[in-house]
């Protein structure tokens, strides 16, 4: 067990509304989201882990999915809390538990704030919550090492084949994936993968 990275969760929760501003119509018209919710069962309960502001869960809600939005930030719970249809829970990482428990689980740029140590372990616990079969998306910055950006926020970075390699050995099936650049909230562009696998 660790505990989420102090100043990576005070900046969240002291950015928290900036945050959302800045991501509200990338995120809600986000065609890996698209799918995701396209492999999940429809109406099926999935998980946003590491939601940030809720708008990807809000998103899942009104395409008939019943969302789950955890994070370690209060103020972006604050903020999911806000969202029609969604329900929330402050917890980090490592208070996911449960087995066969969700239909679909989104991890978007979330995991990426996990020192790497502890990276195959939460990737095994969201295999064991996640029914079989179901879609699994994860997104991560492309590099190596461990570094804080501009900011502070304190990042693992992985590269492409190592990514894979972890999500087969935790159980998952990688199906395809996306790789490319974009600006964060520190304002730097950074390259990015996204992965979509199966239980």
């Amino acid at each position: 067990m660790s505990e989420p990275d102090r100043t990576t969760l005070d900046i969240y929760n002291s950015k928290a509304a900036e945050y959302a501003d800045r991501n509200e119509i990338h995120l809600r018209q986000d065609p890996r989201l698209g799918e995701f919710i396209a492999a999940c069962l429809p109406g099926g309960q999935v998980l946003d882990l590491g939601c940030g502001p809720g708008t990807s869960s809000a998103v899942m809600a009104s395409a008939g999915l019943r969302p789950l939005a955890m994070d370690a930030s209060a103020e972006m719970i604050a903020l999911a809390d806000q969202l029609p249809g969604v329900q929330t829970q402050l917890a980090s990482f490592d208070d996911l538990s449960g087995i066969d428990i969700y239909d679909g689980v989104w991890a978007n740029f979330s995991l990426l704030h996990a020192p790497r140590a502890d990276f195959p372990r939460h990737l095994r616990a969201i295999r064991r919550a996640l029914r079989s079969g179901g879609p699994f998306y994860i997104a991560l910055k492309l590099g190596k090492g461990e570094a804080r950006d501009a900011i502070g926020r304190l990042y693992t970075y992985y590269e492409d084949d190592e990514l894979k390699d972890l999500l087969r050995s935790a159980g998952f099936t990688p199906t395809n994936s996306t790789t490319g650049e974009s600006a964060g909230l520190d304002g730097a562009m950074a390259r990015w993968i996204s992965v979509a696998c199966h239980g």
